[in-house]
């Protein structure tokens, strides 16, 4: 009885792995064209609501496209299922980055049936198509995001602290144009007056509130000729922290590594490892050769 039912899983286990294999792996024929298909329909899911979205179509189409999106969130909905079925660590899918997306890709056309015209939100969806980086082994690409994440990561603080000094001088300019300009001139409160400094530090200028004073009009002038000198503050952080990580990558990819300890990270022109004291081979161990 014992060996019938180690039979049964053995025969199991491996149709199980079979299905994780096309489902979560492109290096095998079917498992790319499992990705490939998955995100021709999620393209076609996202236009079908786009569509949807189109008054005159969506008068005439309507329960045609009502009827589509329902049979693609079925099919959606059966791969998030196999999915956590068959995945060794369903929490640490469930809560990474594709499998939020997989996740908030079917939830809005359910969540319709409570909430009316929340399943235009299938649009997350689209999320799913950045798969294809991992489809085309678009290598390139991927190190580029890389480079471009640690940038980010590494001017985090710089960022927050230029947000907040934005943040400060929105809420000092809102309360100050709310006492220049008043009620009468459609600065109404103060959350709608930190709104229209917000929209003038961006030179977005929508001209819904504008300061009808002279005193008001100046101080718009000043916050105008403020925001073009910040919009580039953000621009330059981002801009040095790419150009230094990406020195630090070129210097990575044309150090020595040491054969001996696996040390890397030493100069072209080093003779000896930091780590070990062994001569170093320049010659055929240079990283990128």
């Amino acid at each position: 009885m014992v060996n019938g039912m180690d039979a049964e899983q053995s025969s199991i286990v491996p149709g199980r792995e079979r299905i994780r294999r096309i489902i979560f792996e492109a290096d095998t024929p079917a498992g790319k064209l499992y990705d490939l298909i998955l995100i021709a329909t999620v393209a076609l899911s996202v236009l079908v609501v786009m569509l949807d979205s189109v008054r005159p179509v969506g008068d005439k189409l309507g329960a045609l496209f009502y009827a589509v999106e329902w049979g693609f969130t079925i099919l959606f909905t059966v791969d998030y299922v196999t999915r956590m079925w068959c995945v060794n660590r369903r929490l640490g899918y469930a809560f990474s980055f594709f499998g939020l997306v997989d996740l908030l890709g079917v939830l809005p056309t359910y969540l319709s049936l409570i909430i009316p015209g929340s399943h235009y939100l299938v649009a997350i969806r689209f999320l799913r198509v950045m798969r294809i980086f991992h489809v085309l082994k678009l290598s390139s690409y991927q190190s580029e995001v890389q480079l471009f994440s640690s940038a980010l990561k590494a001017s985090r603080r710089r960022i927050a602290v230029f947000l907040f000094a934005v943040l400060t001088l929105v809420v000092v300019l809102g309360a100050l144009m709310y006492v220049v300009e008043g009620p009468k001139n459609g600065f109404t409160s103060i959350p709608r007056s930190i709104y229209w400094a917000v929209v003038t530090l961006t030179t977005v200028g929508y001209g819904d509130i504008s300061p009808k004073t002279a005193l008001g009009q100046t101080i718009a002038a000043m916050v105008m000729i403020i925001g073009y000198s910040i919009i580039v503050v953000p621009t330059g952080i981002v801009s040095s922290a790419l150009t230094v990580a990406g020195m630090s990558k070129e210097s990575r990819d044309k150090s020595v590594a040491c054969t001996h300890c696996g040390a890397d990270g030493h100069d072209a022109d080093a003779r000896f490892c930091r780590q070990c004291g062994v001569a170093l081979n320049r010659a055929s161990h240079l990283r990128g050769s």
